[in-house]
């Protein structure tokens, strides 16, 4: 199953207080960035975080769930209404989220 366009553009209205998100298609899904480095995405129309420290702490009875086969666990946003908490939670992430990947040049 894939995303809808409608899900990726309501999410992406959610967070619309925070400065530089952007999102790419992979695969019929959505990958979020916020500054540069990956937060989550879209799959399957649910929205899903990175299981750091923080985004446990601010979510302790969120869901654990799988984004697609074979991948590892994220946590299931389920207060995507609530514009505030997503972007205490995309700041509180931020610093514990990986430096984007350089990417290597080709020769």
């Amino acid at each position: 199953m894939t995303s809808s366009k409608e899900y990726l553009e309501y999410i992406l209205e959610q967070l619309s207080n925070l400065d530089d998100i952007t999102q790419r298609a992979m695969m019929g899904e959505y990958i979020i960035y916020y500054r540069g480095k990956i937060v989550g995405g879209i799959y399957d129309d649910r929205f899903l975080v990175k299981p750091v420290k923080s985004a446990m702490e601010m979510m302790p009875e969120a869901n654990m769930e799988l984004p697609y086969e074979g991948a590892k666990e994220m946590v299931l946003v389920d207060n995507v209404e609530d514009k505030e908490f997503l972007r205490d939670l995309f700041e509180a992430m931020y610093e514990e989220l990986p430096a984007p990947k350089k990417k290597r040049k080709k020769h």
